[in-house]
């Protein structure tokens, strides 16, 4: 029986102690560090399908094709603060706030997945970024890859982040709904609370240890900025029931571009399991699992995931390389 058959999920929450055995790379920020970039700099506003989006736009778009970074639920584009500043170097990053999240109010149509995925297709067809790698995490997973299948000409490339979109119709919905709307309440704290708990050590295990394996190796600014900043907002409830209800399963084969499945082996909100169900569905595409890792790998071990991303970026596609669905499907897993 393999690794990946035998893991219980949802996996236990790491002790404080185990994050002693993380590894040197776990909440150690890439280069260059996100805390040097002046942000406000790069904020810019774009009225799309009736509403304004907010998103950063750093970098320049020169020979290299753009990367698009697209947040899960209850996120914001901070979630990829470790991730920018390193590719913004050599291409033109944006990093998007979906409607009803961050500074992007609440939108005139019905949240859906849908209808994100048509939002992030025009911010790419009117900032000129097609064809762009979409990098999506969790719920953004579910989006950048309905991207890929309705706009396939905005998308090159596609990363999917402990991606949405495979096991979430399986679960207890009264459940989800019941935590979902106490969440909406629950989470909209003060800036100055989240602060103090995003410096208390022990709290911030305590409150994140179901998302994040190891809560206490993140720096407070992190995890205040990059993650819990995020919460309360108006979108929330709507998109969780949006994916819980969309299905886009028979389409996933459609995808035509490079694909690569990444996952936190520890995840505890989206099963380590589906990435095999994604590699299955999704020709050619290839599966990356980061150990000792939970759901958000962008935040717990930045260079690591960046250059999982560099090499994806990095990796030239031959004429047909995509033609049969089981390509090099065994030798492109990796365990990192």
């Amino acid at each position: 029986m393999s690794p990946m058959a035998r893991q219980r999920y949802p996996p236990l929450p790491a002790r404080r102690r185990d994050a002693l055995r993380a590894g040197d790379d776990y909440g150690v920020s890439d280069s260059p560090d996100w805390r040097t970039v002046d942000w406000a700099a790069h904020l810019r506003t774009l009225e799309i399908l009736g509403s304004p989006v907010n998103y950063v736009d750093i970098g320049e778009q020169g020979d290299s094709r753009p990367i698009v970074f697209v947040h899960g639920l209850s996120g914001q584009w901070q979630n990829w603060l470790e991730n920018i500043p390193r590719f913004a170097r050599d291409r033109r990053v944006i990093a998007l706030d979906l409607p009803g999240f961050g500074r992007s109010p609440m939108p005139r149509e019905p949240i859906a997945i849908d209808f994100f995925g048509r939002v992030v297709a025009e911010l790419c067809d009117r900032l000129g970024l097609a064809p762009a790698v979409l990098v999506g995490n969790s719920m953004g997973g579910y989006v950048a890859a309905e991207v890929a299948i309705s706009s396939p000409q905005a998308v090159e490339r596609l990363m999917l982040v402990s991606s949405a979109g495979i096991s979430q119709r399986e679960a207890p919905r009264g459940r989800v709904l019941r935590v979902g709307r106490l969440m909406t309440y629950g989470t909209r704290s003060s800036t100055a609370q989240r602060r103090a708990l995003a410096a208390r050590p022990a709290l911030r295990h305590w409150i994140l240890s179901m998302v994040i394996r190891h809560p206490s190796r993140l720096r407070p600014d992190v995890t205040l900025e990059g993650l819990m900043k995020g919460s309360g907002k108006p979108g929330f409830y709507d998109a969780l029931v949006s994916c819980l209800d969309y299905d886009f399963l028979e389409r996933l084969p459609e995808i035509g571009c490079p694909t690569v499945v990444l996952w936190g082996r520890q995840d505890a909100i989206i099963p380590v399991r589906d990435a095999d169900r994604f590699v299955e569905l999704v020709g050619g595409s290839r599966k990356v699992v980061m150990e000792d890792t939970g759901h958000v790998a962008m935040i717990e071990r930045p260079v690591t995931f960046n250059d999982e991303l560099q090499r994806f970026l990095d990796h030239e596609i031959g004429p047909g390389e995509l033609s049969s669905p089981r390509h090099e499907r065994a030798s492109g897993d990796r365990v990192v």
